[in-house]
């Protein structure tokens, strides 16, 4: 099954890959290795915003973890030339999580981009990773991930 197809059984359409907020790229590829910048939490209703411990709860964090991952897939997408099926796996994600000083689940808020990805993937979506906590993120985002993924 293609992942296009696998993503519409999931009810995700890959939006436009986000442009760049400031001088840099969206992904760099080297080789079959695309490095994909981070991509901040964004939903169909726009920035998802909070921090974690304070305003948000884990359940919000994973779900707006999600939506960085859904922007991390259409990045890869537009490397591949708008065939994300050149996808062969993920390698990385690192997860930056807005979050007060006392708050120690962060992982469990980037699983919301983890299971995500295994989900829609299968195999191909498990990775190494990396959940942190930052004391604030671009515009007050909750979450911010980037990526590395192999693609052919």
């Amino acid at each position: 099954m293609s992942i296009e197809s696998r993503l519409s059984e999931l009810g995700v359409t890959l939006p436009d890959a986000p442009a760049p907020a400031a001088n840099y790229v969206p992904f760099v590829q080297v080789g079959d290795i695309v490095y994909v910048s981070g991509q901040i939490s964004n939903g169909p209703d726009g920035l998802i915003l909070g921090k974690l411990g304070a305003d948000m709860d884990v359940e919000a964090g994973a779900a707006a973890a999600k939506t960085c991952a859904i922007s991390l897939l259409a990045q890869v997408k537009a490397a591949c030339g708008g065939d994300i099926d050149r996808l062969v796996r993920v390698i990385k994600l690192t997860g930056f999580v807005n979050s007060t000083a006392d708050f120690t689940d962060q992982p469990k808020v980037i699983n919301g981009a983890s299971d995500f990805l295994v989900e829609a993937l299968g195999d191909a979506g498990r990775h190494s990773r990396s959940a942190v906590s930052a004391a604030a993120l671009p515009l007050g985002v909750a979450v911010e991930i980037e990526g590395i993924f192999q693609i052919k």
